[in-house]
């Protein structure tokens, strides 16, 4: 084992250098450990206490008590036998001061157990019997305690370890587990932009899960993996094949579409005006029914077939124009017939006032055509008249049917009797004391006095 001191036990060997700590334990000064190690042997000046622990004889050899006796450390040449034991000391004190900072350092999180292996197994080259003069047990002890204690900073770090893999597993199954949902949604009911959108995000995520801390079993990761893999695949292959179909539909739909554009077109000259607008009809349901095509299909053909549409009903719109333009001398014709027939009412006469509207129907019918802004007001004004009539004449009717006189007349009969008898069964239930019954009673025959009243009224109406 090399010289700790740096003094060589011959006597012509150049003055040593003192020692690094932080070489020894590649040491940081960081947060004071829960449990410190016990500090050394406190120095009065240049003066270290650990001098104690050793002797120098008369050849100037120094030796350091350990095992109940004591081992030659080394010496000092040139120097007095003080400065030869203070120098030993000394360095027994830089040694048991780099254990008690890597003592300390067990307690930082930033220091991993890695670093204090390295510091330790670096200090225990330099701690076993060690060519310094000082309380060797004690550094034995402070030795031992950092031993013990990078062990248990081995078994936090490995239960860190297990428990951030554990996380890292979650998350990724969390990836996997959203990729297989998307790619088991029904084809009618995806959302394809979305979806894909996030598929990549998820295969990115799983890319930054690969490049950070947290390492994965291979054959965990390896079996997540197949199923992320499988769930994307699959989803890309939906993808393809849907718009493959979709692709082919909207090739069909557009050539739908052409056809109907060309028999727009087609008919977009005819002047056959209420069976070309009946025919716009069916190509505009048949329009809607075909489904899409693609957009810019579906926008440039739907110009076409709307310019050829437009083309056809301006022109009907023209010649309805013109031709409500010829119908004004018509619809002056009606206005005063209108007039004319609601001079008829109130109806007074039935009868004459029905031969009176049929001459004004008859002059009605003959005038002919009214502008097509008119037609809906001038009919419900004849058909209010009209209907005015028929009432008046149902009304009559009514009055005179025998057959409703008949059932008028039953119907007083049999309320008549009905009374009677409520009122023979009223009087029986107040002879035997039971008013509860007889009050009941009361109430019916009431009920159909008022039902009789309303009846003869009626019968009344009939002439009985």
């Amino acid at each position: 084992m090399g010289n700790l001191t740096g003094v060589s036990d011959d006597n012509d060997a150049p003055r040593p250098a003192a020692p690094s700590p932080a070489a020894l334990a590649r040491l940081a000064p960081t947060r004071p450990s829960t449990a410190p190690a016990p500090e050394p042997p406190a120095a009065v000046g240049d003066h270290s206490a650990s001098a104690a622990f050793g002797r120098v004889d008369e050849q100037g050899r120094v030796f350091v008590r350990e095992d109940g006796g004591e081992r030659e450390v080394g010496s000092y040449p040139d120097a007095t036998p003080e400065e030869a034991l203070q120098y030993f000391a000394r360095k027994y004190d830089e040694l048991y001061a780099s254990a008690a900072l890597l003592h300390q350092r067990l307690d930082s999180p930033e220091v991993s157990a890695k670093e204090i292996a390295d510091g330790l197994t670096s200090l225990r080259e330099h701690s076993e019997q060690p060519n310094v003069v000082g309380d060797l047990p004690a550094l034995a002890k402070l030795v031992a305690e950092i031993d013990e204690g990078l062990a248990t900073k081995r078994r936090e770090e490995q239960a860190h370890r297990a428990e951030a893999k554990r996380q890292a597993t979650l998350e990724r199954e969390a990836i996997v587990e959203e990729a297989e949902q998307i790619a088991a949604q029904p084809v009618e009911k995806v959302q394809w932009k979305q979806s894909t959108t996030r598929m990549r995000e998820l295969l990115q995520e799983w890319k930054a899960h690969q490049r950070g801390r947290v390492r994965l079993d291979k054959d965990v990761e390896n079996a997540l993996w197949k199923r992320f893999s499988r769930s994307r695949n699959g989803f890309d292959k939906t993808r393809r094949a849907h718009f493959a179909r979709l692709e082919q539909v909207r090739g069909e739909v557009k050539q739908v579409k052409l056809g109907l554009v060309e028999e727009a077109e087609r008919l977009s000259t005819s002047t056959d005006w209420n069976a070309t607008a009946g025919a716009f009809k069916r190509l505009m349901s048949q329009w809607r029914a075909a489904g899409r095509a693609g957009r810019s299909d579906d926008d440039r053909l739907w110009q076409r077939f709307r310019t050829a549409q437009d083309h056809f009903f301006n022109a009907k719109d023209e010649q309805a124009a013109i031709e409500d333009e010829s119908y004004r001398g018509n619809l002056e014709v009606k206005e005063g017939l209108l007039q004319e027939a609601r001079a008829l009412l109130p109806v007074k006469d039935l009868e004459r006032t029905k031969a009176a509207l049929r001459d004004i129907q008859e002059r009605w019918e003959a005038a002919g055509k009214v502008p097509r802004a008119d037609i809906d007001r001038m009919e419900k004004g004849m058909r209010r008249v009209e209907q005015t009539v028929r009432d008046a004449e149902e009304k009559k009717w009514s009055a005179t049917d025998p057959e409703k006189s008949d059932r008028a007349a039953s119907m007083v009969t049999q309320l008549q009797s009905r009374i009677g008898e409520l009122e023979e069964e009223a009087a029986a239930a107040e002879a035997e004391g039971d008013q509860s019954s007889a009050t009941k009673l009361r109430e019916q025959q009431r009920s159909h006095q008022m039902l009789l009243d309303q009846a003869r009224k009626g019968l009344d109406e009939f002439g009985g």
